[in-house]
């Protein structure tokens, strides 16, 4: 089974303005595919989501996706923090996420999510919306066994 964490990079939710709802989205989600995984870490934006990312490669995860941050607002910092880390990018796969949402919510195009690899965990930055997480899932459920299969040594 996949190790999976869902870590939501929210300053509001985070303070406890309002519920998270994108994370328990994708924890399910995550389920459905046959990830072991916990409830949703919520952190403020910025250098708390490069410290829950740490935590999960010193976890031992396979998968993190973050939720929130990835817009254009001078306090989205999530795309950062994660580029930071990576080894390397995986540009598809942020990209697919994009189309994926861009024919019926144009604004998808302004998310700056990235997708990568810390030593062999795979990382996807997604909006914070429900919409997000949903497109999110639905780009990611046909290649992530198979992903994280690739970044364990397994053969093409």
């Amino acid at each position: 089974m996949i190790r999976a964490r869902v870590v939501v990079a929210s300053n509001r939710a985070a303070a406890g303005v309002y519920p998270d709802t994108s994370g328990p989205l994708l924890v399910n989600g995550l389920r459905g595919l046959g990830c072991v995984v916990d409830e949703p870490v919520v952190v403020p934006d910025g250098e708390p989501v490069g410290a829950a990312l740490r935590a999960a490669h010193s976890d031992g995860m396979q998968v993190v996706l973050t939720s929130g941050g990835t817009g254009v607002t001078p306090t989205d910092r999530t795309p950062e923090v994660t580029r930071a880390l990576l080894d390397y990018e995986i540009p598809g796969i942020a990209e697919a996420i994009r189309a994926h949402s861009r024919a019926q919510v144009p604004t998808a195009a302004l998310s700056r999510g990235l997708a990568g690899v810390v030593g062999r965990m795979l990382v996807v930055n997604l909006p914070g919306s429900t919409g997000g997480a949903r497109d999110g899932l639905a780009v990611l459920g046909p290649i992530l066994a198979h992903t994280v299969d690739q970044l364990g040594g397994g053969d093409h």
